[in-house]
């Protein structure tokens, strides 16, 4: 009798998530490169350095903006809430359609920036637009990442604690984990795509690496798969 051939299982067709999230980290990079240096010493993606930089214009620093930040805080907690809502929706089906639809979702958002910053004037209102759309697609994608679980890459706006657990669990540490070629990859993806972002922001239009951004989430939509 001839053999059933098996039905491939569609989580595994695709990119990795592993590989989606080293691309998401290097978005991170550019995205803080566009918010602080073209959108006023502000992070959209790096929440950590906000709240330090929120606390910053606070107490009075020159070239911080007290409004700025709290602007983009807002808008990333009201992502990330928008996220919970969405892992609910989505987080007892498929890994896979849970993660692009969040990605194309961000690749929207992402989109609608550029299309901001092309258009932007150096208006106040052009600011603060381009601040709470992508601060929300990062918060919207962190609370994505983080119900995602997948070791070493929890979060891809942040590396504090990744830096922490690659140093301290090396041979200079406790050498439990002396090989942590995730954690290096994401290390050197959010460096990459901080200075390809500088360079965009500092060279060309502020709306390229928007829009380099958008175009790598919406592919990333298309392709990534539910296996790690």
């Amino acid at each position: 009798m001839p053999t059933a051939t098996p039905t491939p299982d569609p989580e595994t067709r695709g990119v990795r998530l592993v590989f989606v999230l080293l691309a998401l980290t290097m978005m991170s990079g550019m995205i803080d490169a566009v918010s602080y240096l073209g959108l006023g010493h502000v992070f959209t993606a790096n929440m950590t350095g906000n709240v330090v930089v929120l606390g910053f214009a606070a107490a009075g620093a020159p070239g911080f903006s007290v409004p700025h930040s709290a602007a983009s805080l807002a808008a990333f907690l009201l992502g990330a809430a928008v996220g919970g809502r969405v892992s609910a929706r989505f987080g007892g089906s498929s890994r896979r359609r849970w993660m692009r639809v969040t990605l194309a979702a961000e690749a929207v958002l992402l989109a609608a920036s550029a299309v901001v910053a092309f258009a932007r004037h150096g208006g106040t209102a052009t600011t603060y637009t381009l601040i709470a759309l992508t601060a929300f697609a990062m918060g919207l994608r962190n609370a994505n990442v983080r119900k995602q679980g997948i070791p070493d890459l929890t979060a891809t706006t942040v590396l504090t604690t990744t830096l922490t657990g690659l140093v301290s669990e090396s041979h200079l540490g406790d050498a439990t984990r002396p090989h942590s070629p995730r954690r290096v990859a994401a290390v050197l993806a959010l460096v990459a795509g901080a200075v390809l972002g500088a360079w965009l922001v500092l060279h060309e239009n502020l709306g390229i690496p928007l829009l380099v951004t958008a175009v790598v989430a919406g592919a990333l939509a298309v392709v990534a798969s539910g296996q790690e």
